[in-house]
């Protein structure tokens, strides 16, 4: 593949997790390298020693620089980026920001996110907004051709995954941003399981809002994430919710709202977790995104080659271009039994119910999922390591 086998070994020696265990579970929570835990354990210490307040300002540049990390990752400008707990954060601020009338459109793919989608289902309730999903392509990705022929001047936003939680599927992202910047609709893209998984720009991609979290392929902390908000929106949109952060108190029946995305961030935030999300951006950066989808996807799409192999087994990606998640599940044997036989081996895979993608689950008639999602710092002897698993437990039955 596209890295040496002295490049593999150092990146494994910088992640200690992989001397304990076989981890594909990176759709989930990747494991974290020794550069990102130890900056997070040193700002820790640094609290501890002089104090919260005292530690943060100390770290104030350190701190700041963390925008231009999660900017440069993105191909984004600094004042565009907010950094927030979590990816759902970030996508509520931005959803939630947006005005909506009875009768107004939010159209959205059948591989929709669960969280995003009781969003919509709660904003339908409020407003009498609707919700309609666009049509897919014959590959199961959503159709862009389909999309352009759904748009009218009630849409008041496109809203997708552009890589679903579960099937492999990368969505046509790029096509899809050309149709709302067409036709001037605000389009927000959850990109999740895009960061640190293959190249993002936000320009290319067309997206208004972009929402990420740092847990998973960027192998960043828990409890990290940011939002992406285009320039030429940051001046049209109040969050749902502020505080003395993101609003200037100006007088005592007034406030001014930041210039910048910061607007929709709060005060209090964890530095320590903030500045090892700063290092997990750069440590990907140095490595190269192209070069990470490659071996990522080449080690996916072995998994899938062996996968069709197994008697009993069916991989139920979808999509063209498939990315590194996948999913499969067996005749007979449930998903757990796999999942529990991969822990009795030290290896980490994860299941994806219904409530994750139920739109999809429904119309493709889907039982609980196995899903397993190598990175680029997982090899192919651990590929085969969990084949032999998913043999076993099909023996075994």
């Amino acid at each position: 593949m596209n890295f040496s086998t002295s490049e593999i070994a150092q990146l494994r020696a910088d992640t200690p997790g992989t001397a304990q265990c076989n981890h594909l579970n990176n759709a989930g929570a990747a494991l974290m390298p020794a550069p990102v835990v130890d900056t997070m354990c040193e700002h820790f210490r640094l609290e501890a020693r002089i104090g919260g307040y005292e530690a943060s300002a100390q770290e104030a540049e350190r701190c700041n620089a963390v925008y231009g990390s999660i900017a440069r990752l993105i191909g984004a400008q600094q004042r565009e980026i907010a950094l927030v707990e979590n990816a759902t954060v970030a996508w509520q601020m931005a959803f939630h920001a947006l005005a909506f009338e009875p009768g107004d459109r939010i159209l959205t793919a059948r591989s929709e996110y669960g969280a995003n989608y009781v969003s919509y289902l709660q904003k339908a309730r409020q407003t009498g907004a609707k919700i309609e999903i666009i049509p897919d392509r014959a590959d199961g990705a959503t159709d862009p051709a389909a999309l352009e022929a759904m748009i009218d001047d009630r849409v008041k936003l496109i809203a997708i995954t552009h890589i679903p939680t579960n099937g492999g599927l990368i969505n046509p992202a790029e096509e899809i941003g050309a149709v709302a910047r067409k036709h001037g609709i605000p389009y927000l893209l959850d990109a999740c399981q895009t960061a640190g998984q293959m190249p993002v720009d936000v320009e290319k991609l067309g997206c208004d809002f972009l929402s990420v979290t740092g847990r998973k392929f960027m192998r960043g902390p828990r409890g990290t994430g940011f939002l992406y908000v285009r320039e030429s929106w940051l001046d049209h949109l109040e969050p749902p919710f502020i505080d003395h952060f993101s609003a200037e108190w100006t007088s005592t029946d007034g406030y001014t709202l930041r210039n910048d995305a910061g607007r929709f961030e709060n005060w209090e935030n964890a530095y320590a977790l903030r500045l090892g999300l700063g290092v997990a951006a750069e440590y990907a950066l140095d490595i190269g995104l192209e070069r990470i989808q490659v071996r990522a996807f080449a080690l996916a799409d072995e998994l899938r080659a062996g996968l069709n192999q197994i008697s009993g087994i069916q991989v139920h990606d979808l999509g063209s271009a498939r990315c590194a998640i996948v999913s499969f599940a067996h005749d007979t044997i449930p998903a757990e039994s796999f999942k529990l036989a991969a822990a009795d081996s030290d290896v980490n895979i994860s299941i994806s119910s219904a409530s994750s993608t139920r739109l999809d689950t429904e119309a493709r008639n889907l039982p609980d999922l196995v899903r397993v999602s190598p990175h680029y710092y997982n090899t192919e002897e651990e590929i085969a390591q969990f084949l032999d698993v998913v043999k076993a437990a099909c023996l075994n039955g």
